[in-house]
């Protein structure tokens, strides 16, 4: 499983864990793992538990990488001083980070961690770990990660090539075709790869449980957060959206990635509670008597994480209605779903104020994805796709 990390993710993960960029490459990703962000091994460990060996390679995490090199490749990328030089600035970046916002971190780690930088190491290590293995599949997560001529190139160590991606834009320059296969939970991708005549199957993100014994039972102390991304583009009209939950609701807060680019009027200031990545937001979602969704300028169509984290840890979820979002859960029943802002404040206030009719919404959404939507139902319906592909 090829993976890659958000900068401002990365810049944070390290910061938080001063020397790990030196240590060995399973501690790093046992840390990685641990910090419970995105779907960590949750593909891998449920791929295990069918007997299939699996693992995962977060390829734009330059110290991870290398330190694979290093113990797998003899005499291979070795220290350099220009590499020593990168170490000594990180340090001191992790000193200073201890004593500045999360914000502002991003001007201070080194710019190889921040993204790749293309330079030999990103795809040298990347191949070498591909025809070390030699893998019978191999699930791409960061399609716009990897050159197409890359991919063409690894095709004769790769038995089977699939490509997994939602609803952001892929670069027009890549050459999709040398993908076997494509899966995805937003229909429209599927759509538009079908049409380039490329097999793409639908395939939802989900749920894994043992979040819940990793995260301790809290008191419900938050009555309505938001975590996520807001910052220009595709996320405008979530702006827009918080702006009015922010305004008309007193007791929102809202984590997240963004707000350097809201004006300094916006309400989402006097909310804003910083940035939480992994662990820490599964915390706040288990501390939120209601957790707010929205997917963002996108077609009508329910397909994000935050559906199944927040049920999964027993949140109520109030998400924006999609035409699909009731083959995932019941509206009214299982989660609560709003049409327009002014809708969805309406909704958080009554429920804020019927107790016992939220926590039953939020009880049944969480035993609809308990069990529907884990990880391992998600990795028994992924085998079954690429069993017809092999």
């Amino acid at each position: 499983m090829l993976n890659a990390d958000y900068p401002e993710y990365l810049t944070t993960f390290y910061s938080s864990h001063p020397g790990l960029e030196n240590k060995p490459y399973d501690e790093q990703i046992r840390v990685r793992n641990e910090s419970l962000f995105g779907t960590v091994d949750f593909y891998s460990s449920n791929l295990r538990k069918l007997g299939i060996e699996a693992y995962d390679i977060y390829l734009n995490n330059e110290f991870m990488q290398k330190a694979w090199a290093r113990e797998y490749l003899r005499g291979v990328h070795k220290t350099s001083r220009r590499r020593q030089r990168c170490r000594k600035i990180f340090q001191r970046a992790v000193t200073i980070a201890a004593k500045t916002p999360l914000r502002c971190l991003r001007s201070l780690v080194p710019a190889r961690i921040r993204s790749a930088s293309q330079d030999s190491w990103y795809y040298d290590i990347l191949a070498a770990q591909i025809r070390e293995a030699k893998p019978d599949i191999v699930l791409n997560e960061a399609m716009n990660w990897l050159s197409s001529d890359f991919l063409r190139e690894m095709k004769p160590q790769i038995r089977l090539l699939v490509g997994q991606h939602a609803a952001t834009k892929l670069r027009e320059e890549n050459d999709y075709t040398v993908y076997d296969l494509i899966v995805s939970s937003f229909p429209p991708t599927v759509d538009w790869f079908r049409q380039k005549g490329i097999p793409a199957e639908l395939y939802r993100l989900g749920f894994e449980p043992r979040v819940l014994s990793e995260i301790k039972p809290e008191k419900r102390i938050f009555d309505v957060t938001f975590i996520g991304r807001f910052f220009a583009g595709i996320y405008d009209s979530r702006a827009r959206f918080l702006e009015l939950l922010c305004e008309r609701i007193e007791q929102v807060k809202v984590w997240g990635t963004g707000v350097d680019e809201l004006p300094v009027t916006s309400p989402i200031r006097r909310c804003y509670m910083g940035q939480a990545w992994g662990r820490e937001m599964y915390e706040i979602l288990r501390k939120s008597r209601i957790t707010l969704n929205h997917h963002g300028d996108i077609a009508p169509y329910a397909n994000n994480m935050r559906l199944y984290e927040a049920t999964g840890i027993g949140a109520l979820l109030v998400t924006d209605w999609k035409e699909n979002l009731h083959e995932m859960f019941e509206p009214g029943k299982e989660v609560v779903a709003y049409r327009t802002p002014e809708e969805c404040v309406d909704l958080v206030k009554y429920y804020l104020d019927h107790d016992n009719e939220r926590e039953a919404i939020a009880h049944a959404g969480q035993e609809r994805t308990l069990r529907e939507h884990t990880y391992y139902q998600r990795m028994q319906e992924f085998m079954g796709i690429v069993g017809k592909y092999l």
